[in-house]
């Protein structure tokens, strides 16, 4: 058995530190907070003082019917971990970070390695447990991956759209607790054997109609339409697929989302799995665009592909697999990040995007 929820258990009140107050960062913390624990985020100095001002607002009306504001002392904010270090100690950490957020935070983190509790790291892609692992020690690592749908409105104000759960890897002595502890806070958590199996399939639900939105400037409906975008999408994912076989990486489902379904998918004739995909991944986004177009058209001129669709072209070449699509996707919206390509230069054009293959 992959995975299993762990007997329940009575969790004791925590003091948990978090790093980053984002959609997942407050969602999570947030509601840990309500749960009557004693959370403490590390957010950027603008950041903080915004949050300082308004509080937390989770708007938790699809699981809990009810919309919570959070201005009390069950949570606080600081500008830097070594103003987070002054409030005490604290049981456990939670990386809620981009992975382009995480070498910084770990600039900041080496002076205080022996201050810190175990970490369980959230943010996408499959190489920033390792990361935290080199700087603070495999047994202060724990790998996490959240499936709920979270949307931000604006700092500390988000909107749970979608229930789905976390998964908790259980190699570390603190999985359990850490599980049991989420569960009390409503969030759904599960065990999972195999740390790789889980972020691996978290990385793989990730990935369609992701990085070719964001190139686009496309809806995921709109991606899978388009019968030569539905091949490229299909291939995409073959790729990862194969590289996780070469890798001896299994596709597991995660909470409340089939991934093995989405993998299955990609064995299907077109003209069972096209409407499939549409329906499934176009349809459940509606009209809301997926992380990379977020990203690309901040402005911040950073983005996560590096760590999906880049890690699948790095895995591949150390399986010997061959991964042209991934490649083309990646350095393409990396060259659109940095103001190689100009924004608008595959913008509703896709046969453009398809002619480099």
């Amino acid at each position: 058995m992959t995975a299993r929820t762990g007997r329940k258990i009575d969790v004791e009140k925590v003091n948990v530190l978090i790093f980053g107050a984002g959609a997942i960062g407050t969602y999570v913390g947030g509601s840990l907070a309500l749960a009557g624990n004693h959370v403490v985020f590390v957010e950027q100095a603008q950041g903080t003082e915004e949050l300082r001002v308004r509080g937390l607002r989770l708007d938790l009306t699809i699981s809990r019917n009810s919309v919570f504001e959070i201005q009390d002392s069950s949570v606080t904010f600081a500008s830097s971990l070594e103003e987070a270090l002054k409030s005490g100690s604290f049981d456990f950490a939670i990386s809620a970070l981009k992975s382009f957020d995480t070498a910084a935070a770990l600039d900041g983190m080496k002076p205080h390695t022996d201050q810190l509790p175990p970490i369980l790291c959230l943010s996408n892609g499959v190489d920033n447990e390792p990361a935290i692992a080199t700087v603070l020690g495999a047994d202060k690592v724990i790998a996490g991956t959240v499936t709920s749908s979270v949307g931000r409105r604006f700092a500390g104000d988000i909107v749970l759209e979608r229930l789905r759960g976390v998964g908790v890897a259980e190699k570390n002595p603190l999985s359990l607790f850490v599980a049991e502890l989420l569960n009390a806070a409503g969030l759904n958590a599960r065990l999972y054997q195999r740390a790789a199996d889980m972020k691996w399939s978290k990385m793989l639900s990730n990935l369609p109609a992701n990085a070719t939105a964001a190139i686009l400037d496309m809806t995921a409906a709109e991606v899978f339409a388009h019968p030569g975008l539905f091949r490229l999408e299909m291939r995409m994912l073959r790729e990862a697929l194969a590289v996780m076989r070469a890798s001896h990486i299994r596709v597991v489902d995660l909470p409340r989302l089939p991934v093995r379904l989405l993998a299955l998918g990609t064995s299907l004739p077109d003209f069972i799995a096209r409407p499939l995909m549409l329906k499934s991944i176009g349809g459940g986004r509606g009209g809301k665009m997926p992380s990379f177009h977020i990203d690309l058209y901040s402005g911040r001129g950073r983005s996560e592909v590096d760590w999906l669709n880049g890690a699948i072209v790095r895995y591949g070449e150390k399986a010997g697999i061959p991964t042209p699509v991934n490649k083309l996707l990646t350095e393409t919206l990396l060259g659109l990040n940095c103001g190689e390509i100009p924004l608008t230069g595959f913008s509703h054009q896709p046969e453009k995007l398809l002619s480099l293959l």
